[in-house]
């Protein structure tokens, strides 16, 4: 099978972050229209129901690099949030610690990494930790 080249994926995830994910809970986009590499994205997660996250609107940095989608984009948490896999000093998301971010292969996209971010706040263990103030950032 042929290997899609990364801007052709890109144009593809922007088209589709554009018309909204399922049920509205992420999106995406690039951060600035003119950037023709479309390496800068904002992300954004509405957290999960029943969790400390309910109806809180977190925002996310995506940085896809030039190897992307064969190399893991970065991911930065612009919202300051209470995540064992957030650094809590700058908002990085460390890919060791997030499932979908080790495991990463060609086929996930910025739309995989959001959704499991989200599920990854309603599991058991995180889905009551302390979180800071509502609003804060890094």
């Amino acid at each position: 099978m042929a290997k899609v080249p990364r801007n052709f994926r890109l144009l593809e995830e922007l088209e589709k972050g554009e018309k909204g994910i399922g049920d509205g809970s992420c999106s995406y986009g690039l951060e600035d229209g003119d950037d023709i590499l479309m390496s800068n994205w904002n992300g954004t997660i509405i957290g999960p129901g029943h969790t400390v996250h309910e109806n809180r609107i977190y925002s996310l940095k995506i940085t896809c690099g030039s190897s992307y989608p064969d190399a893991r984009p970065e991911v930065q948490f612009i919202s300051r949030v209470n995540l064992p896999f957030v650094n809590q000093t700058n908002g990085n998301v460390d890919p060791t610690r997030l499932p979908v971010l080790a495991s990463w292969n060609r086929n996930f996209s910025i739309e995989t990494i959001l959704v499991e971010i989200r599920k990854e706040m309603a599991s058991f263990n995180n889905r009551k930790l302390p979180q800071p103030p509502e609003g804060s950032t890094f």
